[in-house]
């Protein structure tokens, strides 16, 4: 979901491609040319769907 600059309507709702969790802001990109068109709401998400597209069957992301 994203606000206008004046903050008086929703201009679009934009979800994690991971999680599926509303990213309000500009979210964080892949630097994976495969996923580089999906928004993703932090490092962590972006981090455990690269080991997906890698092949990794069990992701092991260390938080922070």
């Amino acid at each position: 979901m994203r606000f206008s600059d004046t903050g008086y309507y929703i201009e679009s709702y934009v979800k994690c491609g991971n999680c599926g969790v509303l990213v309000y802001d500009e979210g964080v990109k892949s630097s994976r040319a495969d996923l580089a068109a999906e928004t993703f709401c932090s490092d962590w998400c972006v981090s455990w769907k690269d080991q997906k597209a890698a092949g990794v069957a069990d992701p092991r992301i260390k938080a922070g």
